[in-house]
């Protein structure tokens, strides 16, 4: 499960009740949101915050680095508390359902030494797809 509030409260961040609300509906096991999910989610919880706030809000917590965009496809920019975590993305190919999985091993072991051209790779980014099973039903 994300730490997401605990996160956001030891680096000081003030969380006044429009950025906490945004952070509780991120909060949470495989929570992949657009802007716009979030945004509706926090609304049913305090029905005057904007657009807007929701916004610049995910733009700061991306910008602290406790929230990481994720975009597997054309679909819009979602949202992934899960930052400190490694983890790679299953994504449904009909739905757009994303799912954090956590393949054991080397994930750099696929890419021969030959196949790097002198890079120094410092992170390496799988994206799995298929059918969830809702869309293979």
């Amino acid at each position: 499960m994300s730490d997401l509030l605990g996160r956001l409260r030891e680096r000081g961040w003030r969380l006044t009740s429009q950025r906490r609300v945004v952070a509780e509906v991120l909060d949470g096991e495989h929570m992949h949101l657009t802007a716009d999910e979030v945004h509706a989610r926090a609304a049913a919880l305090l029905p005057e915050i904007s657009r807007a706030t929701v916004y610049n809000t995910l733009g700061e917590m991306v910008s602290l680095g406790e929230v990481t965009e994720v975009s597997t496809d054309r679909r819009a920019k979602r949202y992934d508390p899960n930052a400190h975590q490694p983890h790679q993305h299953l994504v449904c190919s009909g739905c757009g359902l994303i799912r954090d999985v956590h393949p054991t091993g080397d994930p750099l072991a696929g890419l021969p030494a030959g196949e790097r051209f002198g890079f120094t790779v410092s992170e390496v980014d799988v994206v799995y797809r298929g059918l969830c099973p809702s869309c293979a039903g």
